[in-house]
């Protein structure tokens, strides 16, 4: 199943969260932060009004309550606007 983003949202698989410290201690789910950066897997159109300008393979960075989290094949995205997207890296 593929989704195609409407107007100016993209889908976003976040990176995954670290699992160790520099010290080799493990982190529990539990603890673990939420990642903020990501790949942009899909966009949409944009709108009239606002251009969108993110693509298809572009690393991002994203506020840390940005987005619509949705579970696809196992797999976890999100969908946001373009206006929650900080800057591409």
């Amino acid at each position: 199943m593929s989704i195609k983003p409407l107007a100016d949202r993209v889908l976003v698989k976040p990176a995954s969260a670290e699992e160790k410290t520099v010290g080799g201690i493990i982190i529990p789910d539990s603890a673990k932060e939420k990642p903020l950066k990501g790949d942009v897997i899909a966009v949409g159109n944009g709108t009239k009004d606002e251009e969108m300008v993110l693509k298809a393979g572009d690393k991002v960075l994203y506020g840390k309550y940005a987005g619509t989290e949705i579970e696809l094949d196992g797999e976890k995205y999100l969908i946001m606007r373009q206006s929650d997207v900080l800057a591409i890296i």
